[in-house]
């Protein structure tokens, strides 16, 4: 049974890191299902406080996570439609351009999002910048978090090997 949970959370380790540049995947908390997995094995002692500090570390990000983006935008005159843009930009970016649609999707569209919301195209472009950068700020927030929660579990599991081969 040790090896399944180690196996599942290994997967939710892996969807974690993912999940810090997918917004449909809650990265943080899901490397956090990968750290609470590992500690129910009868091979790997994890206490509750490291659960509870890590969990509200995860959550806190999350939080971060819708604030960050709509921050930055409305630094730089953006509005909702902005934020939208640049989530929807995100994904069509992803499907269409691959790793490179990360970077051009969210700006893009935050652009266009700015554009329909009848922006000129000045404010339209710096509202853009401005959720972009709100953007890389909060996804590279998400994926340190969900590589340091990575690094725990490969030192848990490095510390603990002897007594999950026996």
């Amino acid at each position: 049974m040790d090896i399944f949970l180690i196996v599942i959370s290994t997967f939710c380790m892996l969807l974690g890191i993912i999940g810090s540049f997918l917004p449909v995947l809650p990265g943080p908390l899901l490397s956090w299902i990968g750290l609470l997995l590992i500690g129910i094995t009868n091979s790997i002692p994890v206490t509750q406080t490291f659960l509870v500090i890590t969990f509200i570390i995860a959550v806190g990000i999350m939080i971060l996570d819708y604030i960050i983006p709509a921050v930055g935008t409305k630094r730089y005159g953006g509005s909702k439609a902005g934020i939208i843009g640049t989530t929807i930009g995100l994904i069509i970016g992803l499907i269409f351009l691959g790793p490179f649609g990360i970077i051009v999707g969210p700006f893009i569209g935050a652009l266009v999002g700015e554009l329909f919301n009848k922006s000129s195209f000045d404010t339209a472009m710096k509202a853009a910048w401005g959720s972009f950068l709100g953007f890389l700020a909060s996804t590279f927030m998400k994926f340190v978090i969900s590589l340091v929660y990575l690094g725990l579990f490969i030192a848990m599991l490095i510390d603990n090997w002897g007594s999950l081969i026996s």
